[in-house]
């Protein structure tokens, strides 16, 4: 399906649920123990089975923009060091020189010839190999083969490059994307200008995790940001195995009621957002913006660090472009920081006052239902559940 045909699809779906007063729909309401959000025991072998053994999404490619360049974070207590060699090739590394263990490259993100460690002033290639030794004459005799950087399993698809935080496993970045990689394929995240990168605290993971599968609280939480925009409690949903995707009907979704579909920009009155397992949310904006977001868990069940990645179409010339990509910028981080997770921070609290033992996720939360029960299979290491394959929520009826 070409990506005009398919946005013809999707807005003619929203615009039947917009005249019906309809959504896409779960089969039924699903329940979840609170425990599932606030136990510490279940939260860390949560973290251990998911974050550190599947694919993440940790950079866009553009934040490599060319050979021997780099860039150095950390997640989850592990510090990574993603490098883009001469050849043109993204991988990956524990940031630890193997000298004596001091971290190779502050975190941020740079360019030069060769690594080269702060403490000694070993060198190490973009590709992780020992290229030399200050003062190797005195050293003595080392296995430079031996020396090289620690490798985490990487690849590099769709505009983004993926990494596992275990050294010596492997996965296959294409059965792990599966029917998804063609939905973020038409994104093309690799020729967009990031324009604002960001971090913010916010509540547990499923806490934050959850208000970006659904709108059924836009019009509640956010009326003067987002909500602004977006039709509250209408929502298409298809599923790629773990991974989904959600449109939202914009406001001006109304105005073509009355048009033949010829004469429809279709793509200008739906929103879609993509959600790839277990944390990444790409939201296309209308305006030429685009707000890709990671959402990372704390040290604690109470905690995540957001990455904001503010992304516009070029970078910003004019006085008009640049107050348009600022508005944007403050728009999705107040409604963020300031609607999603000062909800998420109560909710947090709530779930210590013993007031609830279940949450319950409505029929049209279908997202929410999709996710947890994805997080279930992942945990149960249910090969049926984890091969990613297209499927369409059931429309109400």
């Amino acid at each position: 399906m070409s990506a005009d045909t398919e946005s013809l699809s999707l807005a003619r779906r929203a615009l039947t649920h917009l005249r019906d007063g309809t959504t896409d729909l779960a089969d039924g309401t699903m329940e979840q123990p609170v425990a599932a959000y606030a136990d510490p025991d279940r939260y860390r072998r949560e973290v251990d089975q998911i974050f550190r053994h599947l694919p993440l999404a940790l950079a866009l490619s553009i934040e490599l923009p060319g050979p021997n360049t780099w860039r150095a974070m950390t997640i989850l207590d592990v510090p990574v060091l993603i490098t883009r060699d001469e050849e043109g090739v993204a991988r990956a590394f524990i940031n630890v020189c193997t000298h004596r263990g001091a971290t190779l490259c502050q975190e941020g993100s740079g360019s030069s010839r060769r690594l080269v460690c702060p403490y000694h002033a070993w060198q190490f290639d973009y590709g992780g190999k020992l290229r030399a030794m200050y003062g190797a004459s005195s050293f003595g005799e080392v296995d430079a083969a031996k020396h090289g950087l620690t490798a985490l399993p990487c690849a590099e698809r769709c505009g983004l490059i993926w990494v596992c935080l275990s050294p010596g496993e492997a996965f296959d970045i294409d059965a792990w994307l599966g029917d998804f990689a063609a939905k973020l394929n038409d994104l093309r995240l690799d020729q967009w200008h990031l324009y604002e990168q960001r971090e913010l605290p916010g509540p547990g993971w499923k806490v934050a995790w959850d208000g970006y599968l659904e709108s059924y609280h836009h019009a509640s939480v956010h009326p003067q940001t987002v909500g602004k925009f977006t039709i509250g409690n209408l929502t298409l949903h298809d599923t790629y195995g773990p991974h989904q995707r959600i449109v939202f009907g914009r406001r001006t979704l109304e105005e073509l009621k009355d048009k033949p579909e010829a004469q429809w920009d279709a793509e200008t009155h739906i929103r879609r957002i993509h959600l790839g397992f277990p944390n990444l949310a790409i939201s296309g904006v209308l305006g030429d913006h685009c707000l890709v977001s990671q959402v990372f868990p704390g040290p604690t069940p109470e905690s995540t660090i957001t990455r904001q990645n503010v992304l516009s179409a070029r970078k910003p010339e004019t006085e008009e472009e640049k107050q348009a990509t600022a508005a944007f910028s403050d728009i999705v981080e107040r409604a963020v920081r300031d609607e999603d997770y000062a909800i998420g921070y109560g909710i947090q609290r709530g779930l210590k006052s013993g007031a609830l033992q279940h949450f319950t996720y409505g029929r049209n939360e279908p997202g929410v239902q999709h996710f947890h029960r994805m997080v279930a299979a992942h945990m149960a290491r249910d090969p049926d559940k984890l091969v990613p394959r297209p499927t369409a929520t059931t429309p109400s009826r």
